[in-house]
């Protein structure tokens, strides 16, 4: 996959027709290459949630056009026969509460994907225990998630985004209900991961406490992006 991640262009997503149509999205254009973590940000009623609905193939947009790596999934019109194909084995979704399968281990919580596309069970098991290792969680692997503090359960659910290698992740609000340490620990992560996997990650986030670390940022107002520069405030990373 080379050049963007993800490209977006003249997005536009209306509700309704005539006189009560309503144009949540108005015009977004994004890209985000592979390896690299942007943030999202803008007020309530700004289009975020509609834009993260279109990018996760969840809503139909209105018109526009989005690329992931090489393929064009949407102009227009969907591209691709299977939509749930493509959110399975193209994005990966990281949400603000982990939504781990309660009566699944860790590592069958993160294999589960993989299984579900086809892969052999042993696999699917090493892919899970591969993503555990390099997130620091391997010694939960047959940990319930009810034994798991707040931390390792976003760190599972990362692990849970990343399995399929999916070229791009949707992280919704991923550390609002976190410290400032554990906040911080999750975009490192993130960080860390997009480069390991070359993944191109879109932070959606109200949060103070992370957005000066991103270096990109995109703003949502009235259904529109408009992007800047981020502070990109040191992570320490490599």
């Amino acid at each position: 996959m080379a050049g963007f991640g993800i490209r977006i262009e003249g997005l536009r997503k209306r509700y309704g027709q005539g006189d009560t149509a309503v144009d949540a999205l108005k015009r977004v254009d994004m890209q985000v290459a592979p390896g690299e973590v942007v943030g999202l940000i803008g007020p309530s009623g700004s289009g975020k949630s509609t834009l993260l609905k279109c990018l996760g193939a969840i809503i139909d947009p209105t018109e526009g056009r989005m690329t992931l790596g090489d393929d064009v999934i949407y102009d227009n019109g969907w591209k691709v026969g299977d939509l749930r194909a493509l959110r399975r084995d193209k994005i990966g979704f990281v949400f603000q509460a982990p939504y781990l399968i309660p009566f699944l281990d860790v590592t069958d919580n993160v294999a589960l994907l993989p299984m579900l596309a086809g892969v052999a069970n042993g696999e699917a098991r090493a892919r899970a225990l591969e993503l555990l290792t390099a997130l620091d969680v391997q010694h939960r692997a047959k940990a319930m998630p009810s034994q798991l503090s707040g931390g390792e359960q976003q760190r599972v659910a990362i692990a849970r985004g990343l399995v399929n290698r999916p070229p791009v992740i949707l992280a919704d609000e991923p550390t609002a209900p976190l410290d400032s340490e554990r906040a911080l620990a999750v975009i490192r992560i993130l960080n860390s991961m997009a480069k390991q996997f070359q993944t191109a990650i879109i932070v959606v986030t109200h949060d103070e406490k992370i957005i000066p670390t991103f270096k990109r940022i995109y703003h949502i107002r009235d259904g529109v992006t408009h992007e800047e520069a981020g502070e990109g405030r040191s992570l320490g990373l490599a």
